[in-house]
């Protein structure tokens, strides 16, 4: 049977007798980058190349790693970004509205069937859509933008099976863990994989791309899921038509019976990744009391409206312990004034949160917002690799917004589940 990543690669290269390994030309629908990964890296390519881009309407640029802009350098980066984006006349040009795999679905560009690239490594999480999406280097994205093709090598399809009902105080986010933790970082094996199974479907689209997003730290090349009505009405809630076909993109199968993990939501405890991996992870009960010096909502990965108002959840009518400095970097501008009006904001303030841009930031290093030498954070971001969010002697720890929210009101390692 044809995999939902075969179905999608087969329309991209015109080509519908596809078998795993075949190497395809695919035309791209639609490519992202940001002010890191792009115009300061694809500009001087396409100059000596004496090209612009192939199609200025498929072109996504969003400015979110050096944001704010507190150097002469990351201001010389944003000034260029502009003018890049000006020059080559793209449209979709998103200023400082918040992180692109969050800003990218939001503006309304993804949609069932689409095949896509993204200048950064989080690019899976325009698989919670239904698009082919994944991460490309500034060599390859330079070729996208020359040529609107790509190849690709057809991957083999794991499916990850989650069913049943999840327990209180548990998110998507414990769900990735517990995957990263069964399965490794190469459990991936740099394919396609594909959510599947009723726990999935009950997942509300912003929890379903946490589940794509994090598809990079198993090693895979996209994340996708199944689309359905739940999908077409957060697309169509942003303006967008969605393609009467988006139905023939209902697949949810494995590539052969050997490559699906299965997965019961309805035994799963919240989770926390020890330094330095993802796949460091255990119950959040199995950890030792660590001390924490900061609690970190933010990222793509963990700073959604969803996971502000599961933070907000844990937080109202508290407050963070006076050891830990915590700090709420909402992922978009749009997430921000909706959790502000919601009153999550104003929880999540009242609490004692320090709130960043809507920005990158400390995720992945950004600015001069980091971690400081031997401080131990519990962060809601993807990764937790060694020196990437400061000093290299910090640690840092991962979990859901419940446990990063439960673990900053008691100053430790903290199952929000006893809060």
């Amino acid at each position: 049977m044809t995999t939902l990543a075969e179905h999608i690669i087969a329309k991209a290269s015109g080509q519908s007798d596809l078998k795993i390994g075949d190497v395809v030309n695919c035309q791209v629908d639609l490519a992202m980058v940001h002010d890191s990964s792009g115009p300061r890296r694809v500009k001087p390519i396409l100059e000596r190349l004496g090209v612009n881009v192939w199609d200025n309407q498929k072109i996504v640029v969003a400015t979110d790693h050096f944001v704010p802009a507190d150097s002469d350098e990351t201001k010389a980066i944003q000034t260029l970004t502009r003018q890049w984006v000006q020059d080559q006349d793209i449209n979709a040009f998103y200023d400082q509205q918040g992180i692109c795999h969050v800003v990218l679905p939001e503006k309304g560009h993804l949609e069932p069937g689409m095949f896509c690239v993204g200048g950064d490594s989080h690019s899976p999480t325009g698989g919670a859509f239904g698009a082919y999406m994944f991460g490309i280097g500034a060599s390859e994205m330079a070729g996208v933008m020359a040529t609107g093709e790509i190849w690709l090598r057809v991957p083999e399809t794991i499916l990850i099976s989650w069913t049943g009902k999840l327990p209180e105080w548990v998110l998507a986010k414990d769900m990735m863990l517990a995957t990263c933790g069964r399965i490794g970082m190469g459990g991936g094996r740099y394919q396609a994989i594909q959510y599947a199974g009723d726990t999935i479907q009950n997942l509300s689209m912003q929890e379903r791309m946490t589940m794509s997003n994090m598809a990079a730290e198993l090693g895979a090349q996209t994340g996708l899921i199944m689309p359905d009505e739940k999908t077409i009405a957060y697309i169509t809630a942003t303006g967008k038509t969605v393609r009467p076909d988006w139905r023939d993109y209902q697949i949810e199968t494995a590539s052969h019976p050997n490559n699906i993990y299965r997965f019961d939501a309805k035994s799963l405890a919240p989770q926390i990744a020890a330094p330095h991996s993802p796949a460091n992870s255990a119950d959040a009960d199995s950890h030792d009391k660590t001390k924490v010096d900061m609690a970190y909502i933010g990222a793509c990965t963990g700073a959604k409206y969803d996971d502000l108002a599961a933070a907000a959840k844990v937080l109202k009518g508290r407050k963070v312990a006076s050891s830990v400095t915590f700090k709420v970097a909402p992922a978009s501008a749009l997430d921000q004034k909706r959790a502000t009006a919601d009153g999550i904001m104003t929880i999540l303030e009242n609490a004692g949160a320090e709130i960043s841009p809507n920005a990158c930031g400390m995720c992945a290093g950004y600015g001069a917002d980091r971690l400081e030498p031997d401080q131990t954070c519990i962060s809601s971001t993807a990764r937790n690799f060694k020196g990437r969010m400061g000093d290299p002697t910090s640690r840092v720890y991962l979990g859901s917004p419940y446990t990063v929210a439960a673990s900053a009101v008691t100053g430790i390692l903290t199952d929000p589940r006893h809060l």
